[in-house]
């Protein structure tokens, strides 16, 4: 473990984004098996028992409403640790219960606890990377990816090998040693220890509007697409192209490697950031997920993993774009409660993606028409990216205050 304490809270943050976005994915893929192997208690039916995560969903968004406030009264530390002993214990509570009610409460405490990360460990993370914030974001991103990538390849192995318990009780005792080891880390804070930090430069009224109007209402869109894509990878590989019980350990590698596409674009998104305005980095990746998702629409058999690959790097791409905006057009003391509204916003789409696709896969009976929507709400993450401003400002930061060209300079 690095001895300096900003690169240990960086790895910590890290580790917690996996963790997150692992937990929301395991029901995606252990719904597989336990439709197959246990439908006496839980049925035969898919979308009914992918909708008993809906309240892990809704409590995800909502509960990252309150945290900036939490933050300024019990600590980010303090959160943080809840955050890793809360879900670690969720899960674990999960591979524990005897129905599928049980399992829905469990999973809406884990989704609450889960509400925690976005708005807290983000904020650290942009705090602690200092002048390197795109780097850090992009790592930060992958790092998140591994959750989605590895989620389904993971529960598939575990379900096969054991029953879908396991597919929870493991990750879970995972989370729970890192809140153990985060526990014994001491309280930092890397606001209070930057040195020779940069003033936050005074960035023009109707920019930051312009900016945080195209940010919130990208975080409702790519909400629910980021949701709705990493919870049907699984069922949408099974459909297209393994749709046999006992293909399901490749129906998660399937999965693993669309989504890996994700990670390394976020890995490459996160350097260009450095180096380029937003939207210049934005565009092209709004610009390709729309046609890929329509394509995933009536594509069939080997054809549709890189397609799927391809929309998986628009979307996760989109996501560290999403995140780095915030860092460049708020000023710090905003953006804890800025990163909650935004996070807040993002899960109310995220919640409606799992009883969306519950709902379009039962009244379709497959997943054609739950792609031609999810590129409908594409396009709104497209028409933010037109508005969102692009300005050299974003990499010199002390431009903002220079006056405008033409202002004549004032009289000896």
């Amino acid at each position: 473990m690095p001895s300096d304490p900003a690169t240990r809270q960086i790895w910590f943050i890290n580790a917690a984004h996996t963790v997150c976005h692992y937990t929301l994915l395991i029901l995606a893929t252990a719904v597989l098996g336990m439709v197959a192997r246990d439908s006496a208690t839980f049925g035969m039916d898919y979308g009914p028992v992918l909708a008993l995560g809906t309240g892990m969903f809704v409590l995800y968004g909502v509960g990252s409403l309150p945290m900036g406030w939490l933050a300024d009264r019990i600590g980010r530390h303090a959160l943080m640790a809840a955050f890793f002993i809360g879900v670690g214990g969720s899960l674990v509570f999960a591979g524990l219960v005897s129905g599928p009610w049980g399992l829905a409460a469990v999973l809406a405490l884990a989704g609450l606890f889960n509400a925690i990360y976005h708005p807290i460990g983000t904020a650290m993370l942009v705090e602690a990377a200092g002048d390197r914030v795109g780097r850090a974001m992009g790592n930060n991103g992958v790092f998140g990816n591994l959750g989605v990538s590895f989620a389904p390849v993971l529960t598939a192995v575990l379900v096969a090998q054991g029953n879908w318990r396991w597919a929870f009780i493991v990750p879970g005792v995972i989370a729970l040693a890192l809140g153990i080891l985060w526990l014994r880390e001491q309280p930092y804070d890397a606001r209070k220890h930057a040195k020779n930090a940069r003033p936050f430069p005074e960035i023009p009224r109707h920019i930051v509007r312009r900016a945080v109007i195209s940010l919130l209402m990208m975080a409702i869109a790519s909400g629910f697409v980021f949701n709705a894509f990493t919870l049907l990878i699984p069922k949408l590989m099974q459909e297209r192209m393994a749709d046999s019980p006992g293909l399901l350990p490749l129906v998660g590698v399937l999965a693993f490697t669309a989504t890996l596409f994700g990670g390394l674009t976020q890995f490459t998104v996160g350097r260009l950031i450095d180096r380029t305005t937003l939207k210049r980095v934005f565009l092209p990746l709004a610009i390709a997920l729309v046609p890929t998702l329509l394509a995933l629409s009536f594509l069939r058999g080997w054809i549709v993993l890189p397609v799927a690959a391809i929309a998986a790097a628009s979307i996760f791409g989109q996501v560290t774009v999403n995140e780095t905006m915030t860092a460049r057009y708020v000023a710090p003391a905003l953006r804890t409660k800025l990163y909650s509204i935004r996070f807040f916003l993002g899960f109310i789409g995220a919640a409606a993606a799992s009883p969306a696709i519950a709902a379009l896969h039962e009244a379709f009976g497959n997943l054609d028409a739950t792609m031609v929507v999810l590129a409908a709400f594409g396009a709104v993450s497209l028409g933010c990216a037109l508005f969102f401003p692009d300005r050299p400002e974003e990499l010199r930061p002390e431009l903002w205050n220079a006056p405008p060209r033409g202002t004549p300079l004032p009289a000896e």
